[in-house]
């Protein structure tokens, strides 16, 4: 038996499975596919696993709805497979606090990713109602996994995290594509390409024979290298003149960043850090013009407690300014009780003056607030920050001015995984500040994954990224994705580095996901056309 045949046996194999083993087989799937993901990056295994998910869709048969139900279901499963071990690591915020939240451990490991598999599944059902016999069906999936995962970046608040499309996040020269049509064109163009081997066992006429389709997906993914490349060469790092940042990465531990009785220990160590050498020719602060502090950096509100606004206005030298996270109370009368705040952005001045805030908008579900908040509260509940009430969301994503540097754009935490909320339509900044707080998920896959779709965001729009994160991973990142400097997960220090320039606007940058879009459009059309031409007498 030669290769082939044996290659096609276990093909024909795939699609008789049914029952628990294709279950298992999906999960298995959806699981090794994790793989092509950072901090692995092993995007090759896509071409065996997604081949198997379109055997696995051919073999959902017909009956009287078309296999539907079967397809999607298939789907459930893929996802299941691919959210778990995608997404673990969500499991170690709820040892932070133990004693309130380590019961609810299963639940948030298991059950975030058995609601996003909902998403998979209607992916895998759109598919079968566009289903072909021929090479089309490739098109057909790689436009239904593409909608089924913009869903799930949307629906009830959206978590696009670990989008097909960050497969293609490594090699740089492959993530360059993005800048073209962003993360849901990338998505798209992941399914349509690592899919392709699974026509192999098509019976084709000799003038169109099956190897056709998978080496022009090679050969698409050999034009994306060669783009890539090219749009490297063509975009040099250069830096910002004046602009000296300095990153403080304190890996301070969670019980110490929410326990107020720490602010002195907390205030003494980010004073210390903020000032320390970094090298022989390194002298502390002073050569800074931009000190940069993670998310929520306070124990207390900042602005609220004088002595603290005081050691950081003796720390800033002159034409030197501090950019912090920190919880941030409403604006109301004294001595009204504080029973909810705003998780922001400060610029302060070297005087101490607060130079422009921002408020986080898009705020983390049963992280930083509750659904029917008031009703879940009666209930006994409370969201990871125990903040009572919830956070408040801000009202407007704005520039922050700063001086010796361009508008930055701000993004607290997961802001930076939603490409379609941070592309400006008007004014266009310099660069990107990304504050995050990533101890929440300990020594894991989880920070890999989130510093990776953050500097995709750099990619699409043409900006420098700089991150801030208190346990890592902080990095400086030039404008088509380049590693300036950084700090790895779990080390305290310090990260000296000048910021780069932005280029100009990228085609993301000016339309948008108008081109995912024809994309999607252009492959459904096709599936639906040759289902019609089918029909036909």
């Amino acid at each position: 038996m030669s290769a082939f045949q044996r290659f096609r046996q276990i093909a024909l194999a795939i699609i008789l499975t049914w029952g628990w083993k294709r279950a298992f087989l999906a999960m298995a799937c959806g699981a090794f596919s994790v793989l092509a993901l950072a901090p692995f990056n092993v995007f090759p295994v896509l071409f065996i696993t997604f081949p198997v998910m379109v055997w696995l869709i051919d073999g959902a048969g017909a009956g009287r709805y078309g296999g539907v139900p079967a397809a999607a279901l298939t789907g459930y499963w893929f996802g299941l497979g691919y959210f778990v071990p995608g997404l673990y690591w969500i499991g170690y915020a709820f040892f932070v606090d133990a004693d309130v939240f380590a019961w609810l451990t299963p639940f948030a490991v298991l059950g975030l990713p058995a609601y996003l598999s909902i998403f998979t599944a209607i992916g895998f059902a759109l598919a079968r109602l566009l289903w072909t016999k021929d090479a089309t069906r490739i098109l057909a999936l790689a436009a239904s996994l593409t909608i089924g995962e913009w869903l799930r970046g949307h629906a009830l608040t959206g978590f696009p995290w670990n989008a097909f499309g960050y497969a293609l996040s490594e090699p740089l020269a492959l993530a360059q594509t993005a800048s073209l049509i962003g993360q849901w064109g990338m998505t798209f163009l992941t399914v349509a390409i690592f899919a392709s081997p699974a026509v192999l066992i098509d019976r084709t006429r000799d003038r169109n024979p099956a190897w056709r389709v998978p080496a022009a997906a090679l050969a698409l993914l050999v034009v994306m290298g060669i783009f890539g490349a090219i749009r490297l060469s063509l975009h040099p790092t250069t830096m910002v003149a004046g602009a000296k940042l300095r990153l403080m990465q304190p890996n301070l531990q969670q019980d110490l960043k929410f326990n107020y009785s720490a602010k002195a220990a907390v205030m003494k160590k980010y004073l210390a850090l903020s000032d320390r050498a970094s090298g022989p020719q390194s002298s502390g602060v002073s050569a800074a013009t931009i000190l940069i502090w993670p998310e929520s950096a306070f124990p207390f509100f900042l602005t609220r407690e004088a002595d603290a606004m005081a050691e950081i206005a003796a720390l800033l030298p002159k034409g030197t300014v501090l950019i912090t996270g920190s919880v941030r109370a409403p604006d109301q009368p004294p001595g009204t009780p504080i029973t909810r705040a705003y998780n922001s952005i400060y610029v302060i001045d070297h005087d101490g003056s607060v130079l422009a805030v921002y408020d986080k908008l898009h705020l983390v579900p049963f992280g930083e607030y509750l659904p029917y908040q008031g009703i879940m509260e009666k209930l006994g509940f409370e969201q990871l920050t125990r903040m009572r009430g919830g956070f408040i969301p801000g009202t407007v994503r704005h520039m922050l001015p700063v001086p010796s540097a361009p508008p930055a754009l701000p993004l607290i935490c997961y802001e930076a995984i939603f490409p379609d909320e941070i592309r400006t339509r008007d004014e266009r900044p310099g660069w990107m500040v990304n504050l995050t707080n990533d101890g929440w998920f300990g020594i894991s896959t989880g920070p890999y994954q989130h510093l990776e779709q953050a500097r995709m965001r750099a990619i699409e729009l043409g900006l420098p990224l700089v991150r801030s994160a208190n346990t890592g991973i902080s990095a400086v990142i030039d404008p088509v994705g380049r590693t300036v400097a950084s700090l790895g997960l779990g080390i305290e220090g310090i990260l000296d580095a000048n910021l780069p320039t932005a280029i100009p606007p990228t085609i993301y940058a000016r339309v948008g996901d108008i081109p995912a879009a024809m994309l999607v459009a252009l492959a459904v059309i096709l599936a639906v056309r040759w289902r019609v031409a089918k029909r036909r007498p």
